[in-house]
């Protein structure tokens, strides 16, 4: 605990003591004070003000990229004409720019200014990024590879049965590009050991599973990175050893029933992780 010395009298200091030389010392007095705590001290932090500008400038940008607004190769106005707009400084919408770039929402090229290069669609994780990505309309064909009961004695463990059913799918972009693979294990169990026999509903595993009664209330889900094996790379036409983002969700439904467990081989070249933390304002 830090120590500070106590006036002996008003006006005056202890023998020795050096007056205080922190820059916290004073608030206005319409500013209302917290309760003292044990040391004496208290600090207050000061607002950043040119990181909130450039923040609003990067979250504004955003939203018209992600909204279609400002689509794939537009080119953005000058920088003097979006600080204007945006009442920032030069510098301080450099630094926004920055941003955009790093997150890979913009090119910026010496005597051609700022490019959109962000070609993708937001995706709503909570049932998972496949019925996402259906949901959003983005132009993609699935291919069924795979529908079958297997047996799995490694997940008796932690899912109590080894009886499940898997369905395999791949994805291709509009233009036949193979964009991920799919592998889901469900219960075999609650009719959904019929699945192989009469397929999905819709083509979605999402409405098939609520069907039956599963309806996705908590999880987790790892994303990483890993090179393809031989057998992953023949599926997704890619040379062995090419890096893809690997997610891996596990979903427990309103009666705590684990009802699906599904690893994803993302291109990374369509598509990204975005997190978002704290309450939005």
């Amino acid at each position: 605990m830090l120590n500070v010395p106590t006036p002996s009298r008003a006006g005056s200091l202890p023998q020795g003591a050096l007056p205080e030389q922190h820059s916290f010392r004073h608030l206005p007095p319409n500013i209302p004070c917290p309760p003292q705590p044990d040391s004496g001290i208290n600090l207050y932090m000061i607002r950043q003000v040119r990181f909130d500008k450039k923040q609003r400038v990067v979250d504004e940008l955003i939203r018209r990229i992600e909204s279609g607004l400002l689509e794939d190769g537009f080119h953005l106005p000058g920088e003097h004409q979006l600080a204007q707009e945006f009442k920032v400084s030069r510098g301080t919408l450099r630094e926004a720019l920055a941003e955009l770039k790093r997150r890979n929402y913009i090119a910026t090229q010496s005597g051609v200014g700022s490019i959109v290069t962000f070609d993708g669609v937001a995706l709503d994780q909570r049932s998972g990024w496949a019925q996402a990505l259906a949901d959003s309309g983005a132009l993609v064909n699935t291919e069924v590879l795979r529908l079958e009961a297997v047996t799995r004695p490694d997940l008796l463990p932690r899912f109590g049965t080894d009886q499940f059913i898997t369905l395999d799918r791949r994805r291709r972009s509009n233009d036949g590009t193979l964009v991920s693979l799919e592998r889901s294990l469900m219960p075999a169990t609650g009719g959904l050991e019929g699945l192989p026999r009469v397929g999905l509903i819709d083509n979605s595993l999402t409405i098939t599973l609520a069907a039956y009664g599963y309806i996705g209330e908590r999880g987790d889900q790892w994303i990483g990175a890993e090179p393809l094996n031989a057998e992953d790379a023949e599926l997704l036409g890619r040379p062995v050893g090419t890096v893809f983002l690997k997610a891996l969700r596990t979903t427990y439904d309103r009666q705590n029933r684990f009802m699906e467990q599904v690893e994803s081989l993302l291109d990374p070249v369509h598509f990204r992780l975005h997190l978002q933390f704290g309450t939005m304002k």
